[in-house]
């Protein structure tokens, strides 16, 4: 039994000859006449009587028919909420904190002005936790800051950033000529978490140079590490995007570190066996643009 059964017995039944439903279903009246045949033989009831010619719907055919108009209502809608659902349902997007704060939210407004029927639901995480949700299809697709090593994961390098020493205004290596990370290793540190696409990229930055930092303090928050630099407490390397209007205020200082590179890539990440739909493909290009424009606009 096929959801085009029920379509022939509705037809016979609305028009109630078997000529005239197989005129409007464009088939033949033998296969309209098979098809009732193969349902009446199916549910082992006679649905109509032929009396001279004529069909007459038996008390079987008008509680079938009941029930078949709404399956196939009901199949109807789910045809078209499957088919429109990329138009009306929802993206679930994942950002780490630098891209989360600066880009996500001009390609999120961006995405729904060209499609308002789509909900941009966004995660703020670290890269340890969005790339768990992705691996876990809780997320369709995420801009993580820095690399990344998981094999299930397909990442597109789309922009970057780097990352300087945030120092309190007055601290000494302010006065040195020449700044090393080693210097910055042998201050008190106040991190990003473990987990962090920062604390990721420097404790990689570290382990190169045989350093094993020991973190003074680790938080979630670049606020909270920004106002206890401020106070003296310590020193840190945090995105430029983050802390450049603390910087520019005077706020906290910043130096040049001449032994490390501290430039990093940013990648749009999904699961590879993940196929993205025409609205995730749209976001991406939002983001790429949006990367490409502030680019463009510092030089």
């Amino acid at each position: 039994m096929t959801a085009r059964h029920l379509q022939i017995f509705v037809e016979i039944y609305r028009t109630g000859s078997i000529t005239k439903a197989a005129q409007n279903l464009f088939l033949t009246q033998p296969a309209v006449t098979r098809a009732l045949h193969e349902t009446e033989a199916h549910y082992g009831v006679q649905l109509f009587e032929r009396m001279n010619r004529r069909l007459r719907v038996t008390e079987s055919g008008r509680r079938f028919y009941a029930q078949a108009v709404h399956i196939l209502e009901a199949m109807d809608l789910l045809e078209k909420q499957m088919h429109n659902w990329d138009t009306q349902g929802v993206l679930r997007v994942g950002a780490t904190i630098t891209l989360g704060n600066f880009l996500m939210p001009e390609a999120a407004a961006r995405f729904r002005s060209s499609r308002p029927q789509v909900r941009v639901q966004v995660t703020v995480s670290n890269s340890r936790s969005l790339q768990q949700a992705l691996l876990d299809n809780r997320l369709d697709f995420a801009l993580i800051e820095g690399t990344v090593e998981d094999t299930n994961l397909h990442a597109e390098v789309f922009g970057g950033d780097r990352m300087v020493p945030v120092l309190p205004p007055d601290h000494p290596l302010l006065e040195k000529e020449h700044v090393v990370l080693e210097d910055l290793a042998g201050c008190d540190l106040l991190l990003r978490e473990p987990g962090s696409a920062g604390r990721t990229y420097l404790d990689s930055l570290f382990a190169v140079r045989g350093i094993v930092p020991h973190p003074l303090w680790e938080s979630v928050s670049t606020q909270a590490i920004v106002q206890a630099v401020h106070r003296g407490l310590g020193v840190s390397l945090l995105p430029e995007q983050l802390v450049r209007a603390w910087i520019d205020a005077g706020f906290v200082a910043t130096c040049a570190l001449e032994n490390a590179p501290l430039d990093r890539r940013h990648s749009i990440v999904w699961h590879k066996n993940k196929n993205l739909t025409p609205s995730a493909l749209e976001l991406i290009r939002l983001c790429r643009a949006a990367v490409h424009e502030n680019n463009e606009g510092e030089k």
